[in-house]
């Protein structure tokens, strides 16, 4: 089964009014020859009017505002999704030594995904991780990032608790563990000290339980399905991911919300508003095969015009941490 529907639902709670709140979030799957966005919509409690566009990176993002006071924020977005078969096996790409040989050229092209980054400044120690993952790999780029994915998997912890939605690179390194944000920037680390380019990648990842034949409607999973991961340019063969969290590569499993050099490019939800109040923040999603009795359901678009920016100030909405 790689057909979902896929409900993600986000609340703020207040413990006093707050008002003009302006939010930005990148909760629409991403359509391309990977998969396919079937149908999305997105309503938010106090409802709201959203407008879209695409950002930089090419994600869709959905900005809405909430002017009037209110204590509590919820942002329902709904869609399925269909993960496409792959044609067959990467193709073994390029080397490492002819991606150095047009390191230039490489440069110039992924200048976004080879340098350092917010959440991934350059770090000495990754380095030496790139070193090693250059040894046990045959030359090649797909080799090296593989490699690359095991050695992060293997050397940290998954830990929730270690680290929180602000942490670098360097913090889940000097902690040793973390959970996948935090695996996703240290592999983008190893990477790009090795002058690969790899992006950040925002998603979900279903439970092996509903992606087999025997998955059925009941079953669902709740806010672990957020996800995240690296995706590597291997020449000859475009972008690929690879999960260090699972310590592998991705599959009909990964469904793909967004990309960019970090978290900070791709945060789900993020937002400000005004007035001084403690906040609680929660994440529910759910996911469940989208085929029915009758073959299928949909949700319909939701209505979002292409606009301008808003102007935003004020104070920050607490962003979620990828788990």
């Amino acid at each position: 089964m790689n057909r979902y529907h896929l409900l993600h639902v986000t609340g703020f709670h207040y413990d006093r009014p707050v008002s003009e709140s302006y939010n930005e979030v990148r909760l629409r799957p991403l359509h391309d020859d990977k998969q396919s966005c079937l149908s999305f919509r997105l309503t938010t409690t106090p409802p709201s009017k959203s407008i879209s566009y695409c950002d930089a990176f090419g994600n869709r993002a959905h900005q809405f505002n909430i002017p009037g006071e209110h204590r509590a924020l919820t942002i329902e977005a709904e869609s399925v999704v269909l993960t496409h078969e792959t044609a067959g096996p990467v193709a073994p790409g390029g080397s490492l030594a002819g991606l150095d040989a047009t390191c230039d050229e490489i440069f110039d092209e992924f200048y976004d995904f080879v340098s350092s980054s917010e959440y991934v400044p350059y770090l000495p120690q990754l380095r030496e991780f790139a070193d090693e993952a250059e040894r046990a790999s045959d030359g090649t780029v797909e080799a090296f990032a593989e490699a690359a994915t095991s050695l992060v998997h293997g050397r940290f912890k998954y830990a929730k608790g270690a680290t929180h939605v602000q942490s670098s690179a360097a913090d889940a390194l000097a902690a040793g563990a973390g959970v996948c944000q935090d695996f996703a920037h240290l592999l983008l680390g190893v990477a790009r000290s090795r002058g690969v380019p790899a992006r950040y990648v925002s998603g979900y990842i279903t439970p092996e339980s509903i992606s087999g034949d025997g998955a059925h409607m009941g079953e669902v999973i709740g806010g672990q399905a957020s996800h995240a991961w690296v995706e590597v340019y291997i020449p000859e063969a475009d972008w690929v991911g690879f999960d260090p969290t699972l310590g592998g590569r991705t599959g009909l499993r990964h469904i793909r919300l967004a990309y960019g050099r970090d978290y900070s490019d791709v945060a789900p939800v993020r937002g400000v508003h005004k007035g001084v109040a403690g906040q609680r923040l929660s994440v529910d999603v759910r996911v469940r095969p989208a085929l029915d009795d009758v073959g299928h359901e949909q949700v319909r678009e939701s209505a979002a015009s292409a606009g301008p920016e808003p102007a935003v100030s004020g104070r920050l909405q607490q962003p979620a941490q990828q788990q």
